[in-house]
C-alpha cells in the first residue's frame, strides 16, 4: 500500500474492520447461541497469496459502494456447517451449508450498513450481493480470524474500496469534535448528577427493543408454493395452451409459505374477498426450515 493512501486509510478501514467483526460475532452468535472468538488485522498486501472464494456485497447512500468478504473454500464449509450442527443438521448438501454461510454474511453487512449509515449521517441501502474473481484493484484488506468453538481458527478477509473508505474518512473529524465536546459537558457535571444520568439512561434491553422496532418494518416477499415436479426438455417444449403439469403433490396436501427460499409454514388455500389466501396450520421449526433451505 503506498505511504500516501495509508495515512488516509488506516482508521477508516480499521473502524470498518472492527465493526465487521462486532456484526459477524453477533450474527454467528444469534444463530448458533455460541459466540466466537474474533481478532482482525490490517493487511498491507494488495492480494492475499491463497485462492479465495470472494462475495461482493453491495451499498448505496449517493456513492455506490461494494465492500468484500474472501474465505477459503474450506472456510466457508466450516462456518456453513458450523451454523447447521447449531441447528442439529449434522449432514447437509453443499447448497444448504453454502447457503447458510451467505445469511451469517448477510446478517452482518444489514447490521453494518446501519452503523455506517449512523457514521456518515445518511441512509445505507443494502444492495444485493454476488460471487466474484475478487475485489476491485484499488481496494485496502483487512484480515480476520474466527475461532468457532474448539475448532481451528477460520480466515476471512475484508476488503473496501479507496473512495467508500475516503468517505468514512471524512466523518472522523466531526465525531472527534462531537466527543470532545462530551467530555467537555461531563467535566463540568458534579459527580453526583453524572451517576444519577447514568442511573437513569436506557438499558441495553431498551435500545435492543428499538432496533427490533425498526426491523420488523422490513418488508419479505412471500410466496406460496402448491407443489413441484420435473420435465425433460423435450417435454417442455411440447407445452402449449391447454397443457396440464401435474405437481408432486394432492389436492387434499397443505401448501407451504416461503419466506427468503425457506419453507417456514404450511396451509390450506381459502378465498378471501375474491383473492386467494392461506390458513397457517403448522409453523415449521427452525431446524426443520433450515432443512428446506434451497
Amino acid at each position: 500500500m503506498p505511504e500516501a493512501e495509508s495515512v488516509l486509510v488506516k482508521d477508516p478501514l480499521g473502524w470498518l474492520t472492527e465493526t465487521f467483526a462486532q456484526r459477524l460475532s453477533e450474527a454467528l452468535e444469534l444463530t448458533t447461541g455460541e459466540a466466537p472468538q474474533v481478532v482482525w488485522r490490517l493487511e498491507d498486501s494488495t492480494q492475499p497469496a491463497e485462492e479465495l472464494l470472494w462475495r461482493e456485497h453491495k451499498c448505496s447512500w449517493g456513492l455506490q459502494a461494494s465492500f468484500w468478504v474472501g474465505a477459503s473454500k474450506l472456510t466457508v464449509g466450516e462456518i456453513g456447517k458450523h451454523v447447521l450442527r447449531a441447528a442439529g443438521i449434522e449432514t447437509a448438501e453443499d447448497v444448504e451449508i453454502e447457503t447458510s454461510y451467505l445469511e451469517v454474511l448477510g446478517q452482518a453487512f444489514s447490521s453494518l450498513a446501519q452503523e455506517l449509515g449512523a457514521r456518515l449521517g445518511v441512509e445505507v441501502v443494502l444492495e444485493e450481493s454476488q460471487w466474484v474473481s475478487g475485489p476491485g484493484e484499488k481496494a485496502h484488506l483487512a484480515v480476520l480470524e474466527l475461532t468457532l468453538g474448539a475448532g481451528p481458527p477460520q480466515t476471512l478477509w475484508l476488503a473496501a474500496g479507496l473512495e467508500s473508505l475516503e468517505a468514512i474518512q471524512a466523518t472522523r473529524e466531526p465525531d472527534q469534535a462531537a466527543q470532545q465536546a462530551t467530555k467537555q459537558s461531563l467535566d463540568e457535571v458534579p459527580a453526583g448528577a453524572l451517576a444519577e444520568s447514568r442511573r437513569q439512561s436506557p438499558s441495553v434491553d431498551r435500545i435492543c427493543r428499538k432496533t427490533l422496532e425498526l426491523l420488523m418494518e422490513v418488508e419479505m416477499p412471500v410466496s406460496i408454493s402448491f407443489g413441484r415436479t420435473q420435465l425433460p426438455l423435450r417435454d417442455l417444449l411440447k407445452l402449449n395452451t391447454g397443457s396440464i403439469i401435474e405437481l408432486d403433490r394432492t389436492v387434499n396436501e397443505p401448501v407451504e409459505v416461503i419466506v427468503n427460499n425457506c419453507v417456514i409454514a404450511r396451509g390450506e388455500v381459502v378465498v378471501v374477498e375474491g383473492n386467494y389466501g392461506v390458513r397457517i396450520h403448522e409453523i415449521i421449526s427452525r431446524e426443520d426450515r433450515l432443512r428446506t433451505l434451497r
